[in-house]
């Protein structure tokens, strides 16, 4: 938000949005897959090639950001996808010669370039002939630089439905508590909070931003010092941007505090007295303290030469004489637009010579070389290149150890001398705020968590007036009530041509005069990014002091740079921890040595884009990252296992189960077929007792429910001698179905059918019937058969 704001103007859900609420456009079906939530398509073209990667696909203009669709893989290609609010420059005049792969001397290639605040440099190249190109282009330059603060994304999105834990004002309340190691009390309403103790207090001096416009409500100053001193203090510094203290320590005194430059005047001769009583009772020690007091140190962390050169314009710095046992040092921290002209260096040679190239020739290091070069290429080019990439990284990683010096030595004094400081450069928001921020990081274990660097941010990022608007291209909201944008409105950037080893690029045009004239005039600068950066290089020195990791880093920075705002800790719990966080191994202030203060390049934001592969392959925290997806996936491949284990272990024994049952009907049929057999067995035993032979013929009825056996009896060779007519007869005997013979004892059927049953007993041979339980149970037979058959005495025996 705009820097020179209030409080109250930081904090995006309380702003309210004064034109209605815009209806969501109609887009192809075909999109809906990839749109988020009240994202509408506004311009798009078919067939677009991205490239750097030669991948053709969709290309579409949102009201959120420029979404390629890959046409083979029906994706989101995160390369050619980026926020419209991370879109730094945009130019229709790229020029690119004739590649092998990708002549077409008939039809001439439409191109696009899109630079991004994330380091990457996309080219799209369109269907020659048609609107697409000028759709595309128009909308993009309409939308990048909205005339509102309201047209932003983050409001058609609804970011009031966010949960806050409270107030942004009672944020910061309880980090001021926190800072004097006491409890924020319970509020109701508008209620005033006193706090303070025998070094400091805490003041409402600025509640209605009359003292200072870009500083918080609530300041904590000296206890010495009364309101009327603040205020005069006040006209003495830039912007009225007096000396408050961002951080203290309740058990030493030492204290961190931060202003801007001191308005000197030409010959270095102004004071004034209330700004010299203010900075010195920053060094002061109670009453019951014995000894002198701490020692106090100015840090100014312009070069010296260019301090002087602000007394053109009144400022400068503090001299030492007018500030007892004080020390004034100098850091020699370069301006915003040197920043960002070394970061814009960095990117060109980072494309120019990646793996992922946007003029679509990828360069790596050769095996094979010339003599010359001694075996030895690098993108395409010789070893001239090793030196250009040496320069242009060895400036950006100069201005990354700065910071990181300076702050490691502010934090060094107060933890080891409990001295005061203080820190300025001109303004008081950019460099200073780097510092301050940086060595409060190292100063206090609380800020290494994830809600310790969220209050960090918005106290010293935030609360005291960062113009992220101005540093980071986006619109922001007046005074006037209207609105601001400084965002480079020229379509092009000339200075790609001149990058080493691309040759491809051909000049840029008549539009990179009107970049160049226009780049003077530019107050964006990679402030946050410098920032992040270092803390990225502590990360590296300490592993396991900090309980964010780096990824957190790189999408906090995203989430900054695309205005899609929401929390600090975004939405990938996971990847944002640091697996090897331990608070108790680091539970103080982190002090690394000189000599540890030797950056490298961040991999994770400056090579994500060109050297993909590289970026995640050499920290411990991406090898971590690796080897716990691996064993993520192993797990989930192991679950898939015991689950088609378990599955198949359920259909064996249902399986099982109905081989039991099989099993036992199978037993079941043998006794049954076993008591046929005997049943069958005795029949014939009984038939041929009286001298008769016996054929049985089945025949079944699968509509009865009786199984007939006819039985054919004939009389024996000696009875059939005797020429009885009457010899031969056939006997019909059914079975009736188990089911519909009744449970009745035996001996009742046999009393009733068995025609051999007598008073006596049972008359058949050996009495198997009565052995085998009811063998004649629903036997039928026509007994008169029985009655004709003369019965010779050679039948039987005697008796």
């Amino acid at each position: 938000m705009d820097g020179s704001g209030s409080w109250d103007a930081i904090d995006w859900n309380q702003i309210e949005d004064p034109r209605p609420r815009r209806l969501g456009q109609a887009v192809q079906e075909s999109m809906d897959d990839f749109l988020l939530e009240d994202e509408a398509v506004i311009a798009q073209g078919h067939g677009v090639v991205l490239l750097n990667t030669r991948e053709a696909g969709t290309l579409s203009v949102t009201n959120f950001r420029l979404l390629f669709v890959s046409q083979a893989k029906k994706c989101v290609i995160e390369l050619g996808t980026i926020p419209l609010t991370t879109i730094e420059k945009l130019s229709d005049d790229v020029k690119l010669q004739p590649l092998p792969h990708l002549s077409d001397k008939s039809h001439p290639r439409e191109l696009l370039q899109v630079i991004g605040k994330d380091m990457r440099i996309i080219v799209f190249a369109f269907v020659p002939k048609t609107k697409q190109k000028n759709e595309v282009f128009d909308a993009l330059r309409r939308y990048t630089k909205p005339a509102n603060l309201w047209d932003l994304y983050a409001f058609s999105c609804d970011p009031s439905t966010i949960k806050n834990d409270s107030e942004p004002k009672w944020r910061l309340l309880r980090e001021y508590f926190r800072l004097f190691r006491k409890s924020l009390p319970q509020l109701r309403g508008a209620e005033e909070v006193s706090l303070s103790n025998d070094w400091w207090r805490l003041t409402r001096v600025n509640s209605s931003y009359s003292l200072c416009s870009t500083y918080p409500s609530e300041l904590i100053v000296p206890r010495s010092i009364s309101d009327e001193d603040l205020f005069q203090a006040s006209t003495f510094r830039s912007g009225k941007r007096l000396p408050v203290i961002s951080w203290c320590d309740a058990g030493s005194g030492a204290v961190l505090a931060r202003s801007s430059q001191p308005m000197v005047g030409l010959m270095m001769n102004f004071r004034n007295n209330a700004d010299e009583k203010l900075v010195c009772a920053l060094s002061s020690r109670t009453t019951g303290d014995k000894g002198s007091p701490r020692k106090l140190y100015i840090i100014d962390a312009r070069p010296r030469a260019n301090a002087l050169a602000n007394g053109a314009k009144g400022g400068g710095s503090e001299s030492s004489s007018n500030y007892p046992r004080s020390e004034v040092l100098f850091l020699g921290i370069q301006n915003i637009h040197t920043m960002r002209d070394s970061l814009s260096r960095l990117r060109d040679y980072v494309d120019a010579h990646g793996s992922i190239s946007s003029n679509g020739t990828p360069s790596a290091v050769s095996v094979v070389g010339d003599r010359r070069n001694r075996g030895s290429t690098w993108g395409g080019g010789n070893l001239n290149s090793m030196t250009s990439f040496s320069s242009t990284l060895g400036e950006w990683l100069n201005h990354i150890q700065n910071i990181l010096v300076g702050a490691s030595w502010i934090a060094a004094q107060i933890a080891e001398e409990a001295a005061a400081v203080l820190v300025h450069c001109s303004d008081g928001w950019d460099r200073t705020t780097q510092l301050v921020a940086l060595s409060c990081l190292l100063l206090d274990p609380y800020y290494r968590t994830f809600s310790g660097f969220q209050a960090l941010v918005e106290k010293d990022w935030l609360a005291f007036g960062h113009p992220f608007a101005e540093r980071m291209g986006v619109p922001t909201v007046a005074e006037n009530g209207g609105s601001q944008y400084e965002l480079l409105r020229q379509p092009s950037l000339g200075n790609l041509s001149s990058s080493p080893s691309r040759n491809a690029l051909g000049p840029s045009g008549p539009s990179s005069n009107a970049s160049a004239q226009s780049q003077t005039s530019n107050n964006s600068s990679p402030i946050l990014l410098q920032w992040l950066d270092c803390i990225s290089q502590l990360l590296r020195l300490y592993p396991c002091a900090f309980q964010f990791s780096s990824k957190f880093l790189v999408d906090f920075m995203d989430c900054v740079l695309s205005c899609r705002f929401g929390n600090f800790l975004c939405n990938s719990f996971h990847e944002h921890y640091n697996p090897f966080y331990d608070p108790v191994k680091h539970n103080g202030a982190l002090l690394p040595p000189a000599a540890a203060l030797a950056p490298t390049l961040w991999p994770q934001f400056y090579l994500r884009w060109t050297c993909p592969i590289e970026s995640q392959g050499g920290d411990l925290e991406s090898q971590w990252h690796a080897m716990n997806k691996k064993y993520a996936e192993a797990l989930k491949a192991k679950d898939i296992a015991e689950l088609r284990a378990k599955d198949i272990k359920m259909k064996m024994e249902s399986v099982k189960q109905d081989l039991q049952r099989e099993k036992r009907a199978s037993n079941t049929a043998l006794v049954t077929a076993q008591s046929a057999q005997r049943e069958n067995a005795a029949i014939k035993k009984a038939i041929e007792s009286i001298g008769c032979t016996i054929k049985f013929s089945t025949s079944g009825n699968h509509e009865d429910r009786t199984e007939v056996l006819s039985c054919s009896l004939r009389r024996g060779t000696d009875v059939r001698d005797q020429g009885d007519e009457n010899g031969d007869f056939s006997v019909s005997i059914s079975a009736i179905e188990d089911s519909l013979v009744s449970e009745a004892p035996g001996d009742h059927f046999c009393e009733s059918l068995c025609p051999f049953r007598t008073r006596e007993g049972c008359r058949w041979p050996d009495a198997p019937c009565a052995q085998l339980g009811s063998q004649f149970v629903g036997l039928k037979a026509n007994y008169d058969a029985f009655d004709r058959l003369s019965i010779q005495d050679c039948y039987f025996g005697p008796e």
